[in-house]
């Protein structure tokens, strides 16, 4: 037995050896490619190009290694090619330990620089003011619907949807109170509290409810009060050295968050494309149904719609979507040009590869 298992591990490390001069032959590749970008002005970041790899090798995946498995490996792969050929800064929602952060850490992988900031509107910010930095923020999630503020950002912002992000949420009670009835105070995200609605109310029916601007900015406030508890993510916990009191306490399992990368620049299509549209009708009877009969005249799928008030007139709303395709494909480039003759104004967010929904 023993020597079957040294013969194993021999081969093994011969596998491995192999796999490393590979991997670094790899690297050299993107090293000659990453000066060709940056001597055409191509952007380092190609999401499209990222997601027709991770395509090729599901359909090329034989196991016993699950596509999951195979695509988080290759996901630092890739992180550390755009590492090799140019720095890449990626603004988001902080502090470390939110559930932007491991968005963003799931997506960009290691050998991108995450940088967190205080608030939406300085992820867009940033992004807006540097090239060079991408954002990360949240727009929806599952069961409890848009994040307004990003909706909001989203109307006059430069930046184009570059690509998605679906992130399982998984929520914990995070303190050092050593017992639930101790617990006077609760922090966290507004988003996050409501989707543990009734957990709280069930469990803590007198503790507070505090509204933060991020789930790990909860995880800092519980840290300095002696009588108060966060909901927030297991590693806001570990960061904020706070001891998890309850786990999973979101009210309806498989809860997830779409996020969404900001930047300039435009994808080419991969074959299973999104694109994001944000239009204004005229206040008349019918507008919408006559601004949305293109969609069904071309059989796209319309995967998402949603109203959105605007501020300065009252009971007046801007309509976002997402429809199925690339706007490069003719059937949704005809659609739209057919909606852009039946509405007030019509702005393309971006056409991207569609996000793993179940990853």
């Amino acid at each position: 037995m023993k020597e079957s298992l040294e013969k194993l591990r021999g081969e093994i490390r011969d596998i491995d050896a192999e796999l490393l001069r590979l991997l670094n032959e790899r690297a050299s590749r993107s090293v000659v490619i990453g000066r060709i970008k940056r001597e055409t002005g191509a952007d380092i970041y190609r999401p499209d190009q990222e997601a027709r790899i991770l395509a090729f090798l599901k359909g090329r995946n034989p196991g016993p290694l699950p596509h999951q498995a195979v695509a988080e490996i290759y996901r630092e792969i890739l992180s550390s090619s755009r590492a090799l050929q140019a720095p890449l800064t990626v603004a988001y929602l902080g502090p470390e330990g939110s559930f932007s952060h491991l968005a963003a850490r799931a997506h960009f992988g290691h050998g991108a620089t995450l940088t967190p900031v205080g608030s939406i509107d300085q992820v867009f910010d940033r992004a807006e003011r540097d090239r060079d930095t991408l954002g990360v923020a949240p727009v929806e999630n599952s069961t409890e619907g848009s994040v307004g503020h990003t909706l909001r950002r989203l109307i006059a912002t430069p930046l184009a949807i570059r690509a998605e992000i679906f992130l399982p949420i998984s929520l914990c009670l995070l303190t050092n109170c050593p017992r639930r009835e101790e617990i006077e105070r609760v922090y966290s995200h507004p988003q996050a509290l409501a989707q543990c609605r009734r957990w709280l109310a069930e469990n803590l029916p007198r503790a507070e409810r505090i509204e933060t601007a991020s789930t790990s900015a909860a995880g800092q406030q519980a840290l300095a009060d002696p009588a108060g508890a966060a909901v927030g993510s297991r590693l806001a916990g570990e960061i904020n050295g706070l001891a998890i009191l309850a786990a999973a306490i979101e009210d309806i399992p498989g809860n997830a968050t779409r996020f969404l990368v900001l930047g300039g620049g435009e994808g080419e299509r991969t074959g299973r494309d999104k694109t994001s549209i944000l239009f204004g009708t005229p206040h008349v009877p019918g507008a919408l149904h006559q601004a949305l009969a293109p969609i069904a005249r071309e059989r796209i799928n319309l995967l998402r719609i949603e109203s959105h008030p605007l501020r300065e007139r009252k009971w007046e709303y801007l309509f976002f979507a997402d429809l199925a395709g690339h706007r490069d494909d003719e059937p949704v480039a005809g659609c739209l040009r057919e909606m852009a003759a039946a509405t007030t104004f019509i702005k393309v967010l971006g056409s991207y590869a569609r996000g793993e929904e179940g990853s």
